[in-house]
């Protein structure tokens, strides 16, 4: 029993640290928009423009608005299964705009490190919650 509510404790931890990179990386993009394009977009796709900073500001804002979520959200096993899924299609994203159809510079792998790092976390909680649930049914 105490090593399941400790897995849960951990498991919530967890979930915490996923929506730190949220919270941080969006807070920044949300405090200085423009600073985000002149550091991580290549300066020949660079515009400075209100629609920009709008732009930018907006996914910093929803990237917030994430981070709560999964902040007081309750996550069990099969939310971190999906989490982790979900998050796969923006390793190819960040693979194809700096890669194959260059408009960001190396600074993206920002984004790249942040998906890495919460892909790591959800496998991270999903074994802990399946180890939680095997101390439940061998109860």
């Amino acid at each position: 029993m105490t090593e399941n509510i400790d897995s849960f404790r951990k498991a919530k931890l967890i979930q915490r640290f996923i929506a730190l990179v949220f919270l941080i990386l969006g807070g920044w993009c949300l405090v200085s928009p423009m600073s985000v394009v002149q550091l991580t977009i290549l300066p020949e796709h660079q515009a400075f423009t209100m629609p920009m900073r709008v732009a930018i500001g907006a996914f910093g804002a929803q990237a917030c608005l994430a981070g709560l979520f999964v902040w007081f959200s309750v996550f069990t096993r099969t939310t971190y299964l999906a989490y982790g899924l979900a998050l796969l299609p923006f390793f190819a994203f960040d693979w194809w705009f700096y890669f194959v159809d260059p408009l960001f510079n190396e600074l993206i792998l920002l984004d790249a490190v942040g998906n890495l790092i919460m892909l790591a976390l959800c496998v991270c909680g999903y074994k802990l919650l399946r180890n939680a649930s095997e101390v439940d049914a061998g109860s």
